[in-house]
């Protein structure tokens, strides 16, 4: 109860630390082996927001000193565009986590990915060892909750430090760690993670669909994710990144609609009206404001 009490009080404290957040889309998120050269260098090439190369699970044991140097060396090469370079290491608790770290922690990528995230004081420590490695203070966590124990401290983990940024849901390894095989068994797991991440202002991304043939039942889910309310998707296959860019944008409509939305009520606000509304509806302030963050996001999209 003492160490769970001083984590947290040294994670308020740190969380009135001067950090900004990226406000980049993640409407997409790719997952690429660190092992596979020829597949980071295609990644530049991929429409995807961003991209996540992997030192964990897409790398074999015999493999991960090699994957380690090349994904460092290919993040400090650079030619990525805009595109978001995220690196996901090993678990600190395995002999090559800490290793991975500390290597890369300067490489210049915009974020670490922690695997297996369950308590709050996994973060601090990856936060800690990033300060000694002089890892730019704009290089954000995410924090990958797959186990139940993960799921159950999930307000801890989004509270923790401003810098765990990103929340990303890891379906396949909770799907495993539950004995499950649907995705109505993670609804409860699912809405608790989203519910803590967006009480902290964090950004939440679903976790993966694993086949990738079925595009009709990825675009499902896609759907079904954007209005539980993720704000993106982890991907495993180039060929899903064009579907999940569309459904985790603004439509057309939706775009036109808030900017109408904004012109009628400031318009309103002009003219000392007290009841604004738009087709036929109500429109409050909390409908501005929804419709700020829709033209904020479709803004930042046409940007990249």
């Amino acid at each position: 109860a003492a160490r769970q009490t001083a984590t947290l009080s040294r994670c308020f404290s740190e969380a009135a630390a001067p950090f900004v957040a990226s406000n980049h889309p993640r409407r997409s998120v790719l997952y690429m082996p660190g092992s596979n050269a020829r597949a980071m260098e295609k990644g530049k090439k991929l429409p995807a927001d961003g991209l996540i190369l992997d030192l964990e699970d897409a790398v074999a044991i015999n493999m991960k000193e090699t994957a380690r140097k090349m994904v460092n060396e290919q993040v400090r090469k650079g030619g990525y565009g805009l595109r978001e370079i995220c690196i996901r290491i090993n678990s600190l608790d395995t002999p090559w986590g800490e290793d991975d770290l500390r290597l890369v922690a300067s490489s210049g990528c915009d974020a670490i990915a922690l695997p297996k995230v369950e308590r709050a004081d996994q973060i601090l420590k990856v936060d800690q060892i990033m300060r000694e490695c002089g890892a730019n203070p704009k290089t954000e966590i995410w924090s990958l909750i797959e186990t139940p124990r993960g799921i159950l401290n999930a307000d801890e983990i989004c509270g923790c430090l401003p810098r765990n940024a990103c929340i990303i849901m890891g379906t396949s390894d909770l799907s495993k760690e539950l004995n499950v095989h649907s995705r109505r068994a993670l609804m409860t797991s699912l809405q608790l993670v989203i519910l803590a991440a967006k009480k902290y202002n964090k950004v939440v991304l679903d976790g993966v669909y694993l086949d990738v043939k079925d595009l009709e039942g990825f675009e499902k889910e896609c759907l079904e994710g954007k209005e539980f309310g993720f704000d993106g998707k982890t991907l495993i296959h180039p060929s899903t990144i064009d579907i999940t860019n569309r459904v985790f944008a603004p439509s057309e409509q939706e775009v036109e609609d808030a900017r109408n939305i904004i012109q009628c009520f400031h318009d309103a606000e002009k003219n000392g009206k007290g009841v604004v509304t738009y087709k036929g509806k109500l429109v409050e302030n909390l409908h501005v404001v929804m419709a700020e963050k829709i033209m904020k996001q479709h803004e930042l999209i046409e940007k990249i």
